[in-house]
């Protein structure tokens, strides 16, 4: 029996965990990935923080994983958020421009917990010192 390319270590601290990932997410392990972030839902994890720093490749199937869960976390009222992605999933970040939806800041920034969020306030638009111009200059039909 061939060795799991994906190794996962989760560690809780209450409505949060931390799980890290070393090895390869592939079309292969993208369903363990997808079964361990579906466990932490199931378990009442809210924020969920991935350290990606022992990851040395992520292709497309890894990015679905990581987009699914972060769409069920949204949905469920939690956080999802990535940190060190390896090159190659920065590179489909990029191309996908999908990268703020998943990535995060910093480990040592960790957001607050969900009872400490605030609602967000809506801000006033900033005063404008130039008159608005049409989009559609001169004669258009």
């Amino acid at each position: 029996m061939p060795l799991p390319q994906l190794a996962v270590y989760r560690h809780d601290r209450r409505k949060r965990a931390l799980i890290t990932l070393a090895g390869e997410i592939d079309l292969e392990s993208a369903l363990l990935l997808r079964a361990a972030l579906a466990r932490c839902l199931s378990d009442g994890i809210r924020i969920v923080e991935i350290d990606l720093t022992p990851v040395t490749f992520c292709d497309c199937s890894g990015l679905n994983a990581f987009l699914y869960a972060a769409q069920r976390t949204t949905d469920a009222g939690g956080i999802l958020r990535l940190y060190n992605p390896p090159p190659s999933l920065e590179r489909i970040l990029d191309l996908t421009g999908c990268g703020f939806l998943l990535v995060g800041l910093p480990l040592g920034h960790l957001p607050p917990s969900l009872g400490d969020v605030l609602a967000p306030t809506v801000q006033a638009l900033p005063h404008r010192s130039v008159p608005r111009v049409p989009a559609l200059s001169g004669d258009a039909r």
